[in-house]
This record gives C-alpha cells, structure tokens and sequence, in this order.
C-alpha cells in the first residue's frame, strides 16, 4: 500500500499576521515541521502546496526535505478547495494513479500532528477507502483519501471547503483514534501559536 503525504500551505495567514508556512514553532517553520512529520511518518511521494509568498516558503520546504515536490497554487486566494485540486494534480502528475493507493492530506497549521498519528492514520488506508484521524471520538485531521475518491474530492473542493465537503454526511468513513500521540489545535492567531509552544514547553518541562 503506497500512501503520498500531502500538505496545504498555501494561504496568507491574515489572523496570523504572516504566512503560515513561515510562522516559526520550536524555531522550526511550520511547513518544515509538516514535511518532516510526513517524511517521518512514511509517506512516499510527499507534495507540499504553496501559494501566499511562495518565493519565501519555497526555500525553508526544499531545505526541510529535498525529496518533496513543491507545488504552487496560482489561485490560492480562492482558498483551500484550490489549493487542495493543485495538490492532488500535482501528485499525478508525479506519480500517476496507478501508483498512488491512497494521499494522506495534511493542513500545515496543525503542528500538534506528528509522524506517529499519521502513520496510525496512512495504516488504515486502502483504495477505496476514506479515513479519518479522530480525537476522543471526534474526527478530524488528517484525512486519508482512497485512489478511487481522488476525482471525486477534486470535483467537489471548492472556496474554503477542501476534502470537507466530500466527506461531509458519509457514513462510509473510518475513524482511528489518534488523540494519545497528537493534538487536533489548529494554529490561526499569534495566541494559538503560544498556547500551543506554551502547552507543548508545560509537557516537556
């Protein structure tokens, strides 16, 4: 089973005050820190989505892990949803849906998600199957897409919604417990950033 490992860093961060991509956790950007997860969870061939100040982001991905293929989503403005349909060309493109059984997508501002939960996650995948990682009980990210339902998720991605509304009222998606290795906080604001450095330096203290 071949599962690809994609990441969306693509948008400007306004409530961040700068591009995601960029904003530094542990001294690492957060774009490095989801390709080394991915890398280190696995996932073979990894794409990375840029889009806002691509030109910036661009070094600090290819410095973190030479062997992904950066993306740029021309109209990553739109929002998610495009820059989700450029990932998922960009990797048939690279590899061809033969290759590929499964893409486990992963969203750049969830640095609580690291190589354990998504290999739990890439496990469960097969090609006709759509998995997600769960908290407690409650899905979330990162999200497992089968070979079968890449057309359609990319038919479907739209505005903000990326593979969202695709899984939305299905009850053919698997859940795997992944809240005892990783945390679901997304990181939006300068406050997320330090209640997720604050929560993680409480921990390792």
């Amino acid at each position: 089973m071949r599962v690809a490992g994609l990441l969306l860093a693509a948008g400007a961060g306004r409530r961040m005050g700068g591009p995601k991509a960029l904003v530094e956790l542990d001294g690492e950007p957060l774009v490095a820190r989801g390709l080394r997860a991915l890398r280190d969870g696995g996932l073979d061939p990894r794409v990375v989505v840029l889009g806002a100040h691509a030109d910036r982001a661009r070094p600090a991905a290819e410095a973190a892990d030479p062997e992904a293929t950066v993306v740029v989503a021309d109209d990553w403005a739109d929002g998610m949803g495009a820059s989700l349909r450029a990932g998922l060309a960009g990797l048939a493109a690279l590899a061809g849906p033969a290759d590929v059984d499964a893409v486990l997508v992963l969203l750049v501002d969830t640095p609580g998600i690291g190589p354990a939960a998504l290999a739990r996650v890439a496990a469960a995948a097969t090609r006709d199957g759509l998995v997600r990682g769960a908290y407690d009980g409650r899905p979330g990210h990162p999200v497992v897409l089968g070979a079968e339902h890449l057309a359609g998720v990319a038919a479907a991605a739209h505005d903000d919604v990326g593979a969202r509304g695709y899984l939305a009222g299905r009850d053919d998606v698997r859940p795997v417990e992944v809240g005892d290795v990783a945390t679901r906080d997304d990181v939006d604001t300068p406050a997320d950033l330090a209640r997720v450095s604050g929560s993680r330096n409480d921990r390792e203290g």
